[in-house]
């Protein structure tokens, strides 16, 4: 079927090449008709003789022009069929380098998505490793300042030793991070940092209260001095100790 409409195809086109083509003229042999001599017999037999071999001659002469002509256009349809088949062939061969180079074109696209991403999740995972460093060493160097500190209470007696490390076992919790997001290590520091924003505070208000005593302890009459012995001073200094750890 689809032969036989490229075919058909192929006559029109060439149908309509040839319209627009000029054709060649069909010339006839120029054969005279016999004329009647005057004065002599007519030989009626010879005359129709020769009007059939002339007929004759004109007939070949178009069947064989015919044949010509019939020749000429199967031949060019011949050539239009096989310039049809040619466009063909290379508009295929087209589609297919261009579906080669865009199938090319998706495969660097997606190497380099999957490249980007890869880069991407080992940027994120350095950054969440170097965070949780931090607070490991920040956790480490707020451990080692406590320990300092419970250093030089050492010297104290031994009931305010144990008093101390009871505080620091109430206070000291085990920081375990490690399964930690990274949403929940920023809460986590979050809160480290106002628990120590909050001693600081709490360290000032003493310190400042301790230097009031000492200012009102100064600026008071002989005589009411032992209401504030050094005794007093002692046990408000222990409490702002207590306090900060």
């Amino acid at each position: 079927m689809h032969s036989h409409l490229l075919f058909f195809a192929a006559e029109s086109q060439a149908a309509d090449e040839d319209e627009s083509k000029p054709k060649p003229r069909v010339f006839a042999p120029s054969i005279s008709i016999p004329k009647i001599p005057e004065g002599e017999k007519v030989d009626f037999d010879d005359i129709h003789r020769k009007r059939q071999e002339k007929d004759l001659t004109e007939l070949q002469f178009l069947i064989e022009a015919h044949f010509i002509q019939r020749k000429k256009d199967e031949e060019e349809l011949i050539a239009l069929v096989n310039r049809i088949e040619k466009r063909r062939a290379e508009r295929a061969e087209q589609q297919r380098i261009r579906t080669e180079q865009e199938k090319e074109r998706q495969a660097r696209l997606a190497e380099e998505k999957e490249r980007k991403e890869q880069e991407e999740a080992r940027k994120k995972q350095d950054e969440d490793a170097k965070k949780k460093k931090a607070l490991t060493n920040m956790t480490q160097q707020y451990a080692g300042v406590q320990q300092k500190q419970d250093g030089k209470r050492g010297a104290k007696r031994q009931t305010e030793r144990e008093k101390k490390r009871k505080i620091l076992a109430e206070r000291k919790k085990p920081l375990n991070i490690d399964h930690l997001s990274e949403e929940k290590l920023k809460e986590k520091a979050s809160e480290l940092w106002q628990w120590m924003m909050a001693l600081e505070a709490e360290k000032f208000d003493l310190t400042e209260k301790l230097k009031r005593q000492k200012y009102d302890v100064s600026t008071l009459p002989q005589g009411m001095c032992f209401f504030y012995s050094p005794l007093s001073f002692r046990s408000l200094q222990e409490k702002c100790s207590n306090t900060l750890i």
